[in-house]
Protein backbone atom coordinates (compact mmCIF):
# COMPACT_ATOMS: atom_id res chain seq x y z
CA UNK A 1 0.00 0.00 0.00
CA UNK A 2 1.17 3.27 -0.73
CA UNK A 3 2.13 6.01 1.66
CA UNK A 4 -0.65 8.28 0.61
CA UNK A 5 -3.26 5.49 0.77
CA UNK A 6 -1.75 4.63 4.25
CA UNK A 7 -2.35 8.06 5.34
CA UNK A 8 -5.50 8.34 3.72
CA UNK A 9 -7.06 4.78 5.61
CA UNK A 10 -5.72 5.92 8.81
CA UNK A 11 -7.20 9.99 8.64
CA UNK A 12 -10.85 7.43 7.60
CA UNK A 13 -10.14 5.09 10.49
CA UNK A 14 -9.60 8.43 13.17
CA UNK A 15 -12.83 10.68 11.29
CA UNK A 16 -14.89 6.77 11.82
CA UNK A 17 -13.64 6.86 15.91
CA UNK A 18 -14.36 10.55 16.42
CA UNK A 19 -17.65 10.08 15.04
CA UNK A 20 -18.20 7.29 17.14
CA UNK A 21 -17.12 9.40 20.01
CA UNK A 22 -18.73 12.76 19.25
CA UNK A 23 -21.28 14.46 21.57
CA UNK A 24 -24.57 13.26 21.38
CA UNK A 25 -23.58 9.49 21.07
CA UNK A 26 -24.43 6.89 23.90
CA UNK A 27 -20.48 5.90 24.23
CA UNK A 28 -19.60 10.17 24.51
CA UNK A 29 -22.77 10.36 27.10
CA UNK A 30 -20.84 7.10 28.84
CA UNK A 31 -17.28 8.69 28.78
CA UNK A 32 -18.68 11.79 30.33
CA UNK A 33 -20.47 9.92 32.97
CA UNK A 34 -17.33 8.24 34.33
CA UNK A 35 -15.53 11.43 33.81
CA UNK A 36 -18.06 13.02 35.98
CA UNK A 37 -17.90 10.24 38.39
CA UNK A 38 -14.22 11.04 39.00
CA UNK A 39 -13.18 7.52 37.66
CA UNK A 40 -10.68 6.46 35.32
CA UNK A 41 -11.45 4.27 32.17
CA UNK A 42 -9.91 2.28 29.53
CA UNK A 43 -11.93 0.99 26.93
CA UNK A 44 -11.11 -0.89 23.28
CA UNK A 45 -13.71 -0.42 20.58
CA UNK A 46 -13.19 -3.61 19.17
CA UNK A 47 -12.85 -7.14 19.60
CA UNK A 48 -11.08 -10.09 17.72
CA UNK A 49 -8.40 -13.13 18.79
CA UNK A 50 -5.81 -10.34 18.87
CA UNK A 51 -7.78 -7.72 21.38
CA UNK A 52 -8.64 -11.31 23.32
CA UNK A 53 -5.48 -12.87 23.35
CA UNK A 54 -3.88 -9.47 25.17
CA UNK A 55 -7.03 -10.02 27.95
CA UNK A 56 -6.08 -11.35 30.85
CA UNK A 57 -8.21 -11.88 33.93
CA UNK A 58 -11.66 -9.98 34.13
CA UNK A 59 -15.55 -11.00 32.92
CA UNK A 60 -17.24 -12.27 30.13
CA UNK A 61 -20.22 -10.58 29.84
CA UNK A 62 -21.70 -10.18 26.32
CA UNK A 63 -24.71 -7.79 27.30
CA UNK A 64 -26.10 -5.16 25.19
CA UNK A 65 -24.20 -1.37 25.69
CA UNK A 66 -25.61 1.51 27.57
CA UNK A 67 -23.97 4.63 28.91
CA UNK A 68 -25.37 4.15 32.57
CA UNK A 69 -23.91 0.18 32.40
CA UNK A 70 -20.38 1.82 31.21
CA UNK A 71 -19.96 4.52 33.75
CA UNK A 72 -20.76 1.45 36.79
CA UNK A 73 -18.47 -1.26 34.98
CA UNK A 74 -15.33 1.11 35.03
CA UNK A 75 -15.42 1.33 38.51
CA UNK A 76 -13.94 -2.22 37.97
CA UNK A 77 -10.36 -2.37 38.50
CA UNK A 78 -9.81 -2.93 34.30
CA UNK A 79 -10.47 -2.64 30.75
CA UNK A 80 -13.51 -3.00 29.33
CA UNK A 81 -13.82 -3.95 25.58
CA UNK A 82 -16.99 -3.44 23.60
CA UNK A 83 -17.86 -4.76 20.25
CA UNK A 84 -16.69 -2.70 16.83
CA UNK A 85 -20.25 -1.41 16.34
CA UNK A 86 -20.67 -0.37 19.73
CA UNK A 87 -23.52 -1.96 20.60
CA UNK A 88 -22.51 -4.76 22.84
CA UNK A 89 -20.19 -4.57 26.27
CA UNK A 90 -17.90 -8.08 25.93
CA UNK A 91 -15.76 -8.21 28.58
CA UNK A 92 -15.35 -6.10 31.52
CA UNK A 93 -12.43 -5.64 34.52
CA UNK A 94 -10.11 -6.96 31.80
CA UNK A 95 -6.14 -6.36 32.58
CA UNK A 96 -4.61 -5.78 29.17
CA UNK A 97 -1.10 -7.30 28.62
CA UNK A 98 0.48 -5.47 25.18
CA UNK A 99 3.66 -5.82 23.87
CA UNK A 100 5.95 -3.76 25.93
CA UNK A 101 8.67 -3.26 23.20
CA UNK A 102 5.85 -1.45 21.01
CA UNK A 103 7.57 2.46 21.73
CA UNK A 104 5.05 5.30 23.73
CA UNK A 105 5.80 8.69 24.91
CA UNK A 106 2.86 8.24 27.22
CA UNK A 107 4.17 8.35 30.70
CA UNK A 108 0.82 7.06 33.11
CA UNK A 109 0.21 3.31 33.08
CA UNK A 110 -3.40 4.06 31.53
CA UNK A 111 -2.49 5.84 28.77
CA UNK A 112 0.64 3.85 27.64
CA UNK A 113 -1.93 0.76 27.95
CA UNK A 114 -4.27 2.55 25.58
CA UNK A 115 -1.57 3.59 23.43
CA UNK A 116 0.11 0.16 22.79
CA UNK A 117 -3.27 -1.74 22.56
CA UNK A 118 -4.00 0.64 19.72
CA UNK A 119 -1.02 -0.05 18.02
CA UNK A 120 -1.02 -3.50 18.33
CA UNK A 121 -4.73 -4.26 17.66
CA UNK A 122 -5.73 -1.67 15.04
CA UNK A 123 -9.21 -0.77 17.09
CA UNK A 124 -9.60 2.75 18.40
CA UNK A 125 -8.92 2.49 22.22
CA UNK A 126 -10.31 5.38 25.04
CA UNK A 127 -8.83 6.57 27.87
CA UNK A 128 -10.36 8.70 31.22
CA UNK A 129 -7.71 10.20 32.89
CA UNK A 130 -9.26 10.66 36.64
CA UNK A 131 -6.52 12.60 37.39
CA UNK A 132 -6.24 14.82 34.39
CA UNK A 133 -10.27 14.82 34.22
CA UNK A 134 -9.43 14.20 30.27
CA UNK A 135 -10.90 11.87 27.64
CA UNK A 136 -7.94 10.82 24.98
CA UNK A 137 -8.70 8.85 22.23
CA UNK A 138 -6.02 6.54 20.67
CA UNK A 139 -6.15 5.46 17.06
CA UNK A 140 -3.16 3.65 15.66
CA UNK A 141 -0.91 5.58 18.55
CA UNK A 142 -2.65 8.63 17.19
CA UNK A 143 -3.72 10.51 20.48
CA UNK A 144 -6.21 13.01 20.23
CA UNK A 145 -7.86 14.35 23.47
CA UNK A 146 -11.61 15.27 23.42
CA UNK A 147 -12.83 18.36 24.11
CA UNK A 148 -15.53 20.35 25.11
CA UNK A 149 -17.82 21.16 22.59
CA UNK A 150 -18.05 24.92 23.04
CA UNK A 151 -14.07 24.97 22.99
CA UNK A 152 -14.36 23.35 19.68
CA UNK A 153 -16.69 25.38 18.01
CA UNK A 154 -14.82 28.60 18.58
CA UNK A 155 -11.71 27.42 16.73
CA UNK A 156 -14.44 26.13 14.19
CA UNK A 157 -16.28 29.17 13.88
CA UNK A 158 -12.69 30.99 13.50
CA UNK A 159 -12.06 28.60 10.29
CA UNK A 160 -15.08 29.32 9.35
CA UNK A 161 -14.82 33.26 9.38
CA UNK A 162 -11.31 32.53 7.26
CA UNK A 163 -13.19 29.81 4.86
CA UNK A 164 -15.21 33.11 3.91
CA UNK A 165 -12.84 35.43 3.33
CA UNK A 166 -10.56 32.69 1.32
CA UNK A 167 -13.78 32.36 -0.71
CA UNK A 168 -14.66 35.72 -1.70
CA UNK A 169 -11.15 35.96 -3.19
CA UNK A 170 -11.70 32.66 -4.81
CA UNK A 171 -14.68 34.06 -6.13
CA UNK A 172 -13.13 37.34 -7.47
CA UNK A 173 -9.85 35.51 -9.12
CA UNK A 174 -12.58 32.98 -10.73
CA UNK A 175 -14.52 35.42 -12.12
CA UNK A 176 -11.46 37.37 -13.95
CA UNK A 177 -10.43 33.62 -15.37
CA UNK A 178 -14.04 33.66 -16.74
CA UNK A 179 -13.79 37.40 -18.46
CA UNK A 180 -9.97 36.46 -19.92
CA UNK A 181 -11.52 33.50 -21.19
CA UNK A 182 -13.64 34.84 -23.34
CA UNK A 183 -11.10 37.41 -24.34
CA UNK A 184 -8.48 34.38 -24.98
CA UNK A 185 -6.23 36.68 -22.51
CA UNK A 186 -5.84 34.07 -20.34
CA UNK A 187 -1.93 33.35 -18.67
CA UNK A 188 -0.40 30.69 -16.93
CA UNK A 189 -0.46 33.00 -13.57
CA UNK A 190 -3.90 33.60 -13.98
CA UNK A 191 -4.39 29.59 -14.35
CA UNK A 192 -2.58 28.72 -11.30
CA UNK A 193 -3.84 31.75 -9.08
CA UNK A 194 -7.49 30.09 -9.11
CA UNK A 195 -6.32 26.89 -8.92
CA UNK A 196 -4.13 28.13 -5.48
CA UNK A 197 -6.92 29.49 -4.20
CA UNK A 198 -9.36 26.82 -5.00
CA UNK A 199 -6.73 24.28 -2.77
CA UNK A 200 -6.22 26.68 -0.04
CA UNK A 201 -10.23 26.63 0.52
CA UNK A 202 -10.59 23.11 -0.35
CA UNK A 203 -7.96 22.83 3.09
CA UNK A 204 -9.85 25.13 5.26
CA UNK A 205 -12.90 23.37 4.42
CA UNK A 206 -11.13 20.02 5.22
CA UNK A 207 -9.75 21.47 8.38
CA UNK A 208 -13.96 22.45 9.75
CA UNK A 209 -15.54 19.11 8.56
CA UNK A 210 -13.20 17.58 11.39
CA UNK A 211 -14.46 19.95 13.74
CA UNK A 212 -17.83 18.77 12.47
CA UNK A 213 -17.27 15.27 13.05
CA UNK A 214 -15.64 16.11 16.52
CA UNK A 215 -19.14 18.07 17.56
CA UNK A 216 -21.47 15.53 16.63
CA UNK A 217 -24.65 16.93 17.20
CA UNK A 218 -23.28 20.22 18.29
CA UNK A 219 -22.05 20.56 14.67
CA UNK A 220 -25.31 20.80 13.06
CA UNK A 221 -25.19 24.74 11.93
CA UNK A 222 -21.90 24.57 11.26
CA UNK A 223 -22.08 21.95 8.87
CA UNK A 224 -24.97 23.43 6.70
CA UNK A 225 -22.95 26.88 6.93
CA UNK A 226 -20.02 24.50 5.46
CA UNK A 227 -22.34 22.87 2.38
CA UNK A 228 -23.28 26.79 1.20
CA UNK A 229 -19.90 27.75 1.31
CA UNK A 230 -17.89 25.30 -0.50
CA UNK A 231 -20.46 23.96 -2.69
CA UNK A 232 -19.01 23.40 -6.51
CA UNK A 233 -15.92 23.91 -5.45
CA UNK A 234 -14.34 20.46 -6.21
CA UNK A 235 -15.92 20.14 -9.63
CA UNK A 236 -14.48 23.63 -10.53
CA UNK A 237 -11.20 22.59 -9.18
CA UNK A 238 -11.46 19.43 -11.81
CA UNK A 239 -12.83 21.48 -14.34
CA UNK A 240 -9.89 24.18 -14.23
CA UNK A 241 -7.27 21.10 -14.02
CA UNK A 242 -8.95 19.43 -17.40
CA UNK A 243 -9.08 23.12 -19.16
CA UNK A 244 -5.14 23.65 -18.79
CA UNK A 245 -3.54 20.80 -18.19
CA UNK A 246 -1.07 20.66 -20.51
CA UNK A 247 -1.37 18.26 -23.87
CA UNK A 248 -0.15 14.93 -23.16
CA UNK A 249 3.94 14.81 -24.15
CA UNK A 250 6.68 12.56 -23.52
CA UNK A 251 6.03 9.54 -20.85
CA UNK A 252 5.89 11.45 -18.14
CA UNK A 253 2.61 13.40 -18.78
CA UNK A 254 0.92 15.15 -16.29
CA UNK A 255 -1.97 13.78 -16.08
CA UNK A 256 -5.53 15.77 -14.65
CA UNK A 257 -6.01 13.30 -11.59
CA UNK A 258 -1.69 13.89 -11.42
CA UNK A 259 -2.05 17.18 -11.61
CA UNK A 260 -4.44 17.19 -8.59
CA UNK A 261 -3.10 14.93 -7.12
CA UNK A 262 0.36 16.91 -7.32
CA UNK A 263 -1.88 19.98 -5.48
CA UNK A 264 -3.24 18.20 -2.70
CA UNK A 265 0.98 17.15 -2.02
CA UNK A 266 2.31 20.26 -1.87
CA UNK A 267 2.97 21.89 2.10
CA UNK A 268 1.46 25.18 3.14
CA UNK A 269 4.50 27.26 1.97
CA UNK A 270 4.92 25.69 -1.45
CA UNK A 271 1.34 26.77 -1.84
CA UNK A 272 2.34 29.98 -2.07
CA UNK A 273 4.59 30.31 -4.38
CA UNK A 274 2.80 30.77 -7.83
CA UNK A 275 5.69 28.89 -9.98
CA UNK A 276 4.82 26.09 -7.81
CA UNK A 277 1.90 25.38 -8.30
CA UNK A 278 2.12 26.15 -12.31
CA UNK A 279 4.66 23.46 -11.87
CA UNK A 280 2.05 20.91 -9.66
CA UNK A 281 -0.63 21.47 -13.37
CA UNK A 282 2.75 20.26 -15.65
CA UNK A 283 3.95 23.76 -16.85
CA UNK A 284 7.78 24.60 -16.41
CA UNK A 285 8.85 26.14 -13.17
CA UNK A 286 10.47 29.01 -14.49
CA UNK A 287 9.17 32.33 -13.03
CA UNK A 288 8.73 33.56 -16.73
CA UNK A 289 6.50 30.53 -17.60
CA UNK A 290 3.72 32.43 -15.86
CA UNK A 291 3.24 35.13 -18.64
CA UNK A 292 2.81 32.63 -21.39
CA UNK A 293 -0.18 32.76 -22.81
CA UNK A 294 -2.67 29.54 -22.46
CA UNK A 295 -5.93 28.72 -23.71
CA UNK A 296 -8.60 26.69 -22.23
CA UNK A 297 -10.41 23.86 -23.88
CA UNK A 298 -14.05 24.64 -22.71
CA UNK A 299 -15.37 22.49 -20.14
CA UNK A 300 -15.36 24.89 -17.55
CA UNK A 301 -17.63 27.12 -19.63
CA UNK A 302 -19.49 24.55 -20.91
CA UNK A 303 -20.45 23.34 -17.25
CA UNK A 304 -22.04 26.37 -16.52
CA UNK A 305 -24.81 26.46 -19.52
CA UNK A 306 -27.83 24.70 -17.46
CA UNK A 307 -29.23 20.88 -18.30
CA UNK A 308 -25.83 20.43 -20.45
CA UNK A 309 -25.13 16.43 -19.60
CA UNK A 310 -21.53 16.45 -19.44
CA UNK A 311 -21.31 13.43 -22.35
CA UNK A 312 -22.45 16.43 -24.44
CA UNK A 313 -19.67 18.71 -23.04
CA UNK A 314 -17.05 15.93 -23.93
CA UNK A 315 -18.01 15.64 -27.36
CA UNK A 316 -18.27 19.62 -27.82
CA UNK A 317 -14.78 19.78 -26.72
CA UNK A 318 -13.75 17.17 -28.72
CA UNK A 319 -15.06 17.93 -31.66
CA UNK A 320 -14.30 21.96 -31.22
CA UNK A 321 -10.73 21.51 -29.42
CA UNK A 322 -10.91 25.12 -27.34
CA UNK A 323 -13.43 27.42 -25.95
CA UNK A 324 -12.68 29.95 -28.99
CA UNK A 325 -13.70 27.62 -31.41
CA UNK A 326 -16.87 27.27 -29.43
CA UNK A 327 -17.35 30.90 -28.91
CA UNK A 328 -17.50 31.35 -32.86
CA UNK A 329 -19.50 27.95 -33.77
CA UNK A 330 -23.16 28.51 -34.90
CA UNK A 331 -26.25 27.14 -34.63
CA UNK A 332 -25.52 25.02 -37.32
CA UNK A 333 -21.94 24.02 -36.41
CA UNK A 334 -23.13 22.77 -32.78
CA UNK A 335 -25.81 20.74 -34.59
CA UNK A 336 -22.90 18.92 -36.17
CA UNK A 337 -22.03 16.92 -32.94
CA UNK A 338 -23.35 13.54 -32.37
CA UNK A 339 -26.19 14.07 -29.60
CA UNK A 340 -26.74 18.21 -30.14
CA UNK A 341 -30.37 18.27 -31.84
CA UNK A 342 -31.56 21.84 -32.48
CA UNK A 343 -32.55 22.63 -29.73
CA UNK A 344 -29.31 21.93 -27.38
CA UNK A 345 -27.45 23.91 -29.73
CA UNK A 346 -29.77 26.91 -29.41
CA UNK A 347 -29.48 26.39 -26.02
CA UNK A 348 -25.39 26.37 -25.66
CA UNK A 349 -25.22 28.76 -28.46
CA UNK A 350 -27.70 31.08 -26.09
CA UNK A 351 -25.88 30.30 -22.70
CA UNK A 352 -22.26 30.63 -24.27
CA UNK A 353 -23.44 34.51 -25.32
CA UNK A 354 -25.18 35.11 -21.94
CA UNK A 355 -22.06 33.88 -20.41
CA UNK A 356 -19.66 35.72 -22.62
CA UNK A 357 -21.82 39.21 -21.84
CA UNK A 358 -21.84 38.66 -17.74
CA UNK A 359 -18.60 38.04 -17.62
CA UNK A 360 -17.52 40.75 -19.44
CA UNK A 361 -19.87 43.59 -17.72
CA UNK A 362 -18.69 41.84 -14.19
CA UNK A 363 -14.99 42.52 -15.28
CA UNK A 364 -15.55 46.41 -16.70
CA UNK A 365 -18.43 47.45 -14.67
Amino acid sequence: MAANERAGTADGLLRASLSAVAPGTALRDGLERVLRGNTGGLIVLGMDKTVEALCSGGFVLDVEFSATRLRELCKLDGALILDKDITKIVRAGVQLVPDASIPTEETGTRHRTAQRVSIQTGFPVVSVSQSMRLIALYVEGQRRVLEDSAAILSRANQALATLERYKLRLDEVAGTLSALEIEDLVTVRDVAAVSQRLEMVRRIATEIAEYVVELGTDGRLLSLQLDELIAGVEPERELVARDYVPEPSGRRARTVPGALGELDRLSHSELLELPTVARSLGYSGAPETLDSAVSPRGFRLLAKVPRLPNTVIERLVEHFGGLQKLLAASVDDLQAVEGVGEARARSVREGLSRLAESSILERYV
